[in-house]
């Protein structure tokens, strides 16, 4: 089972199809898993509409996610929902290290080499492979062969086999032994450039959030919280996936994505529990 999200911006604007898949996968990820694992059908509805999507959107995102997996539907009494499946719960939680956790590579530590060779009349199978290591921060050093630090290793072993794909690739512990500078390797197998402008795009829009933020309690101020809470960890989750957390070392100088993990995570902390009390205020 693979969870696919798309672009949005910050602002809950919908920028493509996908959006709403987006905000549930965030939804489901961030708040349902703490209240149960099931959110009725009306309470989702009710939540989207905070963030400007309607209902047809809403469930043709349900319909989508539940083809592909990762939804199952139960009901409750009365009521028609939606649990996570055992696959999603697997997928959610390898994913909150990436998203919630602050580990720094270590250029000691080396590299992850994915070697792979996928014949072409199996092409559906090397587009799957390569977006799968794209979205775990592998870059391209030459075809069929992929590098990220040596930490992702484990991340990338679990969903290469859960995939099935195992059978065409071979992993590899590597250190960089010549001849260029790796400060200069890494922007040919990444584009640190369009990392970077995604982190400022990020601090841009996230900025004001913090400033408006403001120290009132209640109904009103966790509804905003949900709200932002959604947009920023989508957000986020999106930028944290492409990036391949390289040693400081190798980035360029005052790179924004320190900047911009200390504001989400400044955020996280203010948001997450006034959100987490409105969907569950939502779903009674």
């Amino acid at each position: 089972m693979t969870v696919v999200t798309e672009p949005t911006n910050l602002h809950g604007q919908v920028t493509g199809p996908g959006t709403p898949r987006a905000f549930i996968v965030s939804v489901y990820g961030a708040y349902v898993r703490r209240l149960g694992g099931w959110l009725s059908v009306s309470a989702l509805v009710d939540l989207m509409a905070e963030l400007e999507v309607d209902e047809p959107a809403v469930r043709s995102a349900i319909s989508r996610l539940k083809r592909r997996g990762m939804l199952e539907p139960q009901r409750r009494g009365p009521a028609a929902g939606y649990s996570l499946s055992a696959g999603a719960e697997q997928v959610l939680r390898s994913g909150d290290e990436r998203i919630f956790g602050r580990r720094d590579a270590k250029l000691a530590d080396g590299w992850v080499l994915a070697v792979f060779s996928i014949p072409e009349a199996e092409r559906a199978k090397r587009h799957m492979l390569r977006s799968r290591l794209s979205w775990l921060g592998f870059g391209t050093t030459a075809p069929g062969v992929w590098i990220a630090p040596a930490y992702v290793e484990a991340e990338a072993r679990e969903t290469i086999e859960r995939l099935g794909l195992a059978e065409y690739v071979d992993l590899f512990n590597a250190h960089y032994l010549g001849f260029a500078s790796p400060a200069g390797s890494v922007n040919h197998w990444w584009d640190l450039a369009g990392l970077a402008a995604g982190y400022r795009d990020f601090i841009e829009a996230t900025e004001p959030v913090r400033s408006a933020v403001a120290a009132t309690r209640g109904v009103a101020a966790d509804r905003a919280a949900f709200a932002d809470h959604v947009r920023i960890l989508t957000g986020w989750r999106r930028i944290r996936y492409l990036d391949p957390g390289l040693p400081i070392e190798l980035l360029p100088a005052e790179w924004p994505g320190t900047k911009a993990r200390e504001l989400f995570f400044d955020l996280h902390d203010l948001l997450a529990e006034p959100a987490l009390r409105h969907v569950d205020r939502v779903d009674r």
